[in-house]
Formats: C-alpha cells, structure tokens, sequence
C-alpha cells in the first residue's frame, strides 16, 4: 500500500529528508520542522479565514453555499430514475 502526500510517493519523500539532513545537518533539522509547522499552521488558518468569509458573504446575499446537499438531491434523483428503469427488468428475470 503506497502513501501518497501531494503525489509524492514514500520513497520520494525518504530521499528529499535524507538531501535536507545532508544540507543543513540535524542540528538544524528541528528548526527547518518548527518553522515548516508554523507556516503550514498560518497557511490552514488564512483558508479558513477565507471560507468563512466567502461563506458569510454568500449568506449576507443570500447564495445556497450548500453546494453539496443540491449534489446528493441530484444524486438521489438519478437512483431513483434509474431504479424506475430497472425494476420492470430485474422482476422480469
């Protein structure tokens, strides 16, 4: 089973740690990871601020931000035609 993080396979991943230790050595590893960490936390917070934002816009001008509740009502609606169309055939046999 392969583990993939933004396409970049185990093995790939293993290799970039082992060119950063042969870079900037282990003393400076713990830095390069706290300060990644704190870049990866700035960036998750500012999507957030962003989609909240984006979504209380959409609710001040009254958009459906429930993109995916009219794409299961979608979803459920073909089932239903499909099994509409099917059920003559599957009693048959």
């Amino acid at each position: 089973m392969h583990t993939h993080f933004l396409f970049i396979s185990g093995v790939e991943i293993i290799f970039i740690l082992f060119i950063v230790v042969m870079i900037f050595g282990t003393d400076k590893l713990p830095e390069i990871v706290r300060s990644l960490a704190k870049g990866m936390t700035q960036l998750k917070n500012a999507t957030n601020e962003i989609k909240s934002e984006i979504h209380n816009s959409a609710k001040v001008h009254g958009i459906d931000t429930d993109l995916t509740g009219d794409i299961r009502k979608e979803i459920e609606k073909v089932k239903e035609e499909i099994d509409d169309l099917t059920g003559p055939i599957k009693r048959q046999f």
